[in-house]
């Protein structure tokens, strides 16, 4: 159990080190929040007592391109002076399921503005309306337009703020008509902030996952694992195992690419955060050359990657190496990319 622990916080680490969520071609989101909306254009004086909430569920078909369905709730309030001169305060309560089209001009961005389009039904409850109002509580249709923007937080979740500006089909939303409405159209607006969690991550984006400085094209292709993209950088195998995804070789060398450095360094910040953990380090090589001599090779691609943990200031006594050559391949050999895969480093915590 304490293990299992332990890989836990090794993976929520790496995963904090990159501040940016994955970002998919497909995925499904659901969002919760608070609303605050208010009359907009009708025939009462507005009051400041309003809330609401919402629940929402999306889907991403592309980068830029989202379908959401929104459930919400609103109660707003209002006054007006009846027949006889008295103030009245009224307030409707709004039940509200929107289909709405979402666009995301800059979606690779840890902020992500988007806008909005779409159309609805609603539910109006009200209360003190005029009695030229035919009925206190009806349905009706509206349209939705508005914009928002998205805060990357953490790997799955977002913090979405939001404007929207309403329409609906009369002119029965505040509960009073006056003799001169024709054909009116009562509106509202609702500013909501609330949370978006990312339950199906669907296909990472290519778009959006750019490589870093000194990273080849071939590396950020090479961030894959049984066929799903890996973007953390360093994967659980098991309880005790976990393998460095980016920390690869070029054919018969030791020497660690580029693209290295910054994978073993979240390693480095994760043996910090546990300054009691002992690990091994193993070294691989693809099938091609003699046992012996993939056994040493792999045994100088580990060492490389002990000694560069050791400049960044682990202590080597925390650190021991094995060396398994071309043994356990992960990957198929017969393929030029299965070969650079083979050629990687795996840890294992020892007790």
């Amino acid at each position: 159990m304490k293990k299992r622990l332990l890989i836990l916080a090794l993976i929520w680490a790496a995963g904090t080190a990159a501040i940016r969520a994955q970002i998919s071609t497909d995925s499904w989101v659901a969002g919760a929040g608070l609303s605050y909306p208010r009359y907009a254009s009708v025939n009462i004086d507005t009051l400041n007592s309003d809330l609401g909430g919402y629940l929402s569920i999306q889907r991403n078909m592309t980068e830029h391109l989202g379908l959401r369905l929104k459930a919400g709730f609103s109660h707003m309030e209002g006054q007006y002076y009846n027949e006889s001169a008295s103030l009245i305060n009224e307030s409707t309560n709004l039940i509200t399921a929107d289909l709405d089209v979402l666009f995301y001009p800059v979606p690779c961005d840890s902020v992500s503005p988007y806008i909005f389009g779409g159309v609805g039904g609603n539910y109006k409850m009200i209360s003190n309306a005029q009695t030229a109002v035919p009925d206190a509580d009806k349905a009706g249709a509206q349209l939705n337009f508005g914009a928002g923007i998205d805060f990357k937080v953490a790997q799955d979740l977002n913090l979405v703020t939001e404007f929207g500006y309403h329409i609906t089909d009369d002119s029965s939303l505040d509960g009073a008509i006056v003799p001169a409405e024709v054909n009116a159209q009562d509106s509202y607006f609702a500013f909501t902030v609330g949370i978006n969690y990312i339950f199906d991550s669907g296909t990472p984006s290519k778009l959006c996952e750019p490589c870093a400085a000194g990273v080849s094209q071939a590396m950020k292709d090479r961030v894959i694992y049984n066929s799903k993209v890996v973007d953390r950088y360093i994967l659980s195998l098991a309880d005790d195992k976990l393998v460095l995804v980016g920390v690869n070789f070029d054919f018969d060398s030791s020497e660690l690419t580029p693209e290295s450095y910054p994978v073993i360094d979240k390693a480095v910040k994760m043996m910090n955060d546990k300054p009691k953990m002992k690990i091994e380090i193993a070294g691989y090589t693809d099938y091609e050359g003699g046992t012996n001599y993939n056994l040493e090779l792999a045994r100088d691609r580990a060492a490389r990657v002990r000694d560069y943990m050791i400049s960044k200031g682990i202590d080597g006594a925390r650190l021991t190496i094995i060396s398994f050559g071309k043994g356990r391949p992960s990957y198929d050999n017969k393929t030029a990319d299965g070969r650079d895969l083979n050629r990687k480093i795996m840890f294992r915590i020892i007790k």
